[in-house]
């Protein structure tokens, strides 16, 4: 009898529980919907928002390149101004010296306009090499060991623009045997 009495003291879980909890329950659920469907839209604002950053970086990064591109393009245009009237030089009126001194001035100022634009000329005779900044097209002998890795010659100028490399130059390098 002991079990009967627990039995009718203790009350129904199942049966009190859905009938008092409903309500609450379905204040929750939609109290949880409501802050799912919240952030689903916190969510697709923030990608929206994203998606739009993403295109207007690559739009401003385009737009920058062209700027830059056309600042060097202007710096140049003397130049191949210079170019230009050179090219119409009348050949029989015209000697060896003029030529020589009208290449070289436009060498000049087309050097000017690069280097305004932050290239850098690597001409590294007679420096160490540095496969960094330079490539062996061939070796010559060294007279002494002091030159061994040394370069000899450069068959054409290397290039650098703020810091990176665009074109290594090509040089002769000294090997001691």
């Amino acid at each position: 009898m002991a079990d009967d009495t627990f039995e009718r003291t203790t009350p129904d879980v199942a049966d009190a529980g859905p009938a008092t909890d409903a309500p609450v329950a379905d204040e929750l659920r939609a109290d949880a919907v409501s802050e799912l469907e919240a952030q689903r839209d916190r969510y697709l604002r923030l990608a929206a928002e994203y998606d739009n950053y993403r295109k207007r970086t690559a739009r401003e990064t385009q737009q920058a390149r062209a700027r830059g591109q056309g600042d060097l393009i202007k710096g140049m245009l003397d130049s191949l101004d210079d170019l230009d009237r050179f090219a119409h030089l009348d050949a029989s009126s015209t000697d060896s010296k003029t030529v020589i001194d009208g290449v070289a001035l436009i060498e000049k100022n087309l050097f000017k306009a690069l280097t305004n634009a932050g290239i850098e000329t690597i001409n590294p005779v007679e420096m160490p090499f540095d496969p960094n900044l330079h490539e062996a097209v061939s070796t010559i002998a060294a007279e002494s060991p002091d030159e061994d890795h040394m370069v000899a010659q450069v068959y054409q100028r290397g290039y650098m623009l703020n810091g990176q490399l665009l074109r290594p130059a090509r040089v002769v390098v000294k090997q001691y045997q």
